[in-house]
């Protein structure tokens, strides 16, 4: 399937958009080579580290493949648009029709500017977004407690140590009483990210800095990151829950493995089993780095889910698409119920496709209250 939709790509750019332009045929040769070879892009990551999710080549160039893979997609959509226009117009007014070279070379220059502006977007250390959260019977010893929530780092060649720094840096400005991070931490393995994911030790907040896995951490030596993260100071909440307390009030912090673990031989999530044995009056926050199964949460009684994964949807217009993967649910605060479901942008974003328009990424501070 995967060659048929990127052949069909190549077809669409090289054949009704580049051959048209009136320019000497070894530029359209030359720039045909450059299509298909930016097109194949997640090739040359498998190439690189023998996996798509990781692209051991230097961070300019992975910048270069991911502008390059965008401009492709978006002279794609736009010239069908344009010849799709251009056909119902000359249905209407029964002329025939020629599409120009100006439309193409404005196709050209849109699209390698868009795709431009969502690198660099992608790219940004977010800044952080306050969302207050109304949480139905929070004992008062909680009110206007803040939680901090990473997700969807990526750490790679792409997101490297300097950046993790910066992000580290500005989730500790905070000053939250708790931190989470929601899984997808890295794409590579310890021996490739090391020295990347070094920074990340430094979070730090009185209540501890806990998290989850994502889908990611069981593609690259799940046991060996799971081990090496929590080392570094990651307190993982597998299944399991904690109980965050003030005084004689508590709050119940849970989470569970990813969706993707039993696939990999590893132990799925269990909600049921991350609640056994909690106080029954106390809310609970629930740490899941897919939002599918946030129905099922509601009904378990979670007050509140934090979720990733989805990256916000990445481009605007897109996110309908990823929603639909999601069981509706992609970016921002939803109400499930009585339970309240908060699924990030993402901090970073997967190397594959760094792109981000109309869906900025997020540091992620929660003010919580009563309701």
């Amino acid at each position: 399937m995967r060659p048929v939709v990127f052949g069909t790509l190549f077809l669409i750019v090289i054949l009704n958009w580049l051959w048209p332009l009136p320019v000497p045929l070894a530029a359209r040769i030359t720039g045909a080579f450059l299509i298909v070879v930016a097109g194949l892009y997640h090739y040359w990551c498998r190439l690189s580290s023998g996996s798509v999710f990781a692209p051991e080549m230097p961070r300019l160039v992975v910048i270069l493949f991911n502008w390059g893979f965008g401009a492709l997609g978006f002279i794609t959509v736009m010239q069908l648009a344009v010849d799709i226009g251009a056909a119902i117009w000359a249905l209407v007014t029964w002329h025939p029709f020629h599409i120009g070279t100006e439309p193409r070379v404005a196709v050209g220059i849109i699209a390698a500017l868009l795709s431009a502006w969502g690198v660099a977007n992608a790219l940004r250390v977010p800044p952080v977004r306050d969302v207050t959260l109304r949480i139905a019977a929070l004992p008062p010893g909680f009110e206007g407690y803040r939680l901090v929530q990473l997700t969807d780092l990526h750490i790679t060649r792409l997101f490297p140590r300097l950046w993790a720094e910066k992000v580290v840096k500005k989730a500790n400005e905070a000053m939250a009483d708790l931190v989470v991070v929601t899984g997808d931490f890295i794409d590579g393995s310890v021996a490739m990210r090391r020295d990347d994911v070094a920074p990340l030790s430094a979070l730090q907040a009185p209540d501890g800095v806990w998290a989850i896995p994502g889908n990611h951490e069981y593609f690259f030596d799940y046991g060996e990151w799971i081990a090496h993260l929590s080392n570094m100071g990651f307190r993982f909440l597998l299944n399991r829950h904690e109980i965050i307390r003030r005084g004689d009030e508590a709050l119940v912090l849970a989470g569970v493995t990813d969706r993707s673990a039993a696939h990999h031989g590893e132990e799925g999530p269990d909600l049921a089993l991350a609640l056994a044995g909690r106080p029954d009056d106390a809310p609970v926050i629930l740490l899941d780095h897919q939002p599918a199964e946030a129905r099922e949460a509601a009904r378990l009684g979670v007050a509140l889910q934090l979720s990733g994964h989805t990256h916000g949807g990445m481009i605007y217009g897109l996110d309908a698409l990823v929603a639909r993967g999601n069981k509706g649910f992609v970016s921002g605060l939803y109400h499930v119920g009585n339970m309240a479901l908060y699924v990030s942008n993402g901090t970073g974003i997967w190397p594959g496709f760094a792109l981000r328009l109309g869906r900025p990424s997020e540091i992620t501070r929660f003010t919580l209250t009563a309701r």
